[in-house]
């Protein structure tokens, strides 16, 4: 009888090994993680739908999803802002597209490329955002609605279509200011699904009239900040012979107080910021974030 042969408790076996691996690759691919971007985990916490909804600045409900206390990716802790009131960043900024296009992000929302939006590692979910790529001067309203990027010295993932608007989907990358805003709303800034085929501009942008560029803002890479200049030289001067850049001591008195700022470049471009940011890491400074003076 078939049911008797010795073959068949092994056959099934195998069949059932089989069948494991494939449901966790299939769970895998569905989280984006053969992908070139790392996702963080859609999280709800428990209870959630108990609770009275929160807000955002801007009086939208926030996400039911996405915004735990804190989540872990890749072995780093990140604990989400409460509010995003008087939030203000700068950085780099990249952007994500056709790979990702229809998954789910970390709000529970289908990621949708031709849509205004952006993802942040710390935003509550959803915030409302201006950015401006330094470079050009172009700004963009955009709408945080996914956790990411988790690739080092990056703080801000662009849709497509903001990329688009902001000139960096050619260049990849760029230097950006992000800021909060508060009783803002963005409307259905979408762009044609058939300009994914190219990196050039759309011609709707490509016809508006030349605006010469604001002169890019020197930036750095701060360290550390002292109210004792004494301290702010000895990591000056710790750090400066370890790297190939140069470290400077920047008395700031803007706010009132004084603080002695230590900070390396200035920097010439993306590529540049990501050896520096490379080789402080190297040294045990991952504390560092960029600033411009």
């Amino acid at each position: 009888m078939p049911s008797d042969s010795p073959r068949a408790p092994g056959s099934l076996r195998r069949a059932g090994r089989l069948a494991c691996l494939w449901v966790l690759a299939t769970m895998l691919a569905g989280c984006g993680m053969f992908g070139s971007r790392k996702t963080a985990p859609v999280v709800a916490p428990a209870q959630k739908s108990q609770q009275a909804p929160r807000f955002t600045e801007d009086g939208e409900p926030l996400s039911p999803y996405g915004n735990p206390d804190f989540y872990i990716v890749d072995g780093k802790v990140y604990h989400v802002l409460k509010s995003a009131a008087g939030f203000e960043e700068r950085g780099i900024a990249s952007w994500y597209g056709p790979d990702f296009h229809g998954k789910r992000t970390s709000s529970g929302e289908p990621y949708d490329m031709y849509q205004m939006t952006a993802a942040h590692k710390l935003l509550p979910l959803p915030t409302v955002v201006e950015v401006t790529n330094l470079a050009n001067g172009r700004t963009a309203v955009l709408r945080v609605n996914d956790r990411g990027p988790f690739k080092d010295n990056r703080i801000l993932d662009l849709s497509y279509a903001a990329a688009l608007k902001l000139g960096i989907v050619g260049p990849g990358t760029a230097f950006v200011t992000v800021k909060a805003l508060s009783r803002q709303r963005i409307g259905p800034q979408t762009v044609p699904p058939g300009e994914l085929a190219s990196a050039v501009p759309p011609a709707t942008l490509a016809a508006l009239p030349p605006r010469p560029a604001p002169p890019a803002p020197r930036m750095y890479l701060q360290i550390g900040a002292f109210s004792d200049r004494g301290n702010a030289e000895r990591l000056q001067g710790r750090v400066a012979p370890q790297l190939n850049d140069n470290v400077r001591v920047f008395e700031d008195t803007a706010l009132g107080k004084r603080l002695f700022k230590v900070q390396v470049g200035p920097i010439d471009d993306v590529d540049h910021a990501d050896r520096i940011a490379s080789a402080l890491d190297r040294i045990g400074l991952v504390d560092h974030h960029f600033v411009s003076n």
